[in-house]
């Protein structure tokens, strides 16, 4: 089953290059969990003087659950791969409750 990617800009316009980098990333996460439903990616750009101004913020929706991660970085780039390190070890941590359980 292929996940939803639905991927939200605030105050900018994202390009394809960085779409199609976020779709790449997240389908690597179904090798830890395969039932996820969809993944709501925000991008905002904050006005201010820290470099570290780009917030990534993913939404994933998995069956009775949501998980929300949101980084702050340098690039949008950084800060999914920060994402998807997070939630690669929540969903390997969930799969394995369930294994256990089951």
């Amino acid at each position: 089953m292929r996940m939803k990617v639905n991927v939200q800009s605030v105050n900018f316009t994202v390009d394809q290059k960085l779409v199609n980098f976020i779709h790449k990333k997240l389908s690597k996460l179904e090798q830890y969990y395969d039932k996820i439903i969809y993944a709501d990616v925000f991008l905002k750009v904050q006005s201010t003087s820290n470099p570290e101004n780009k917030i990534t913020e993913i939404l994933l929706s998995i069956p009775k659950s949501e998980t929300i991660i949101k980084k702050k970085s340098k690039t949008f780039e950084a800060g999914i791969d920060e994402c998807i390190s997070s939630l690669s070890r929540q969903l390997s941590k969930r799969k394995q409750k369930q294994t256990f359980y089951a």
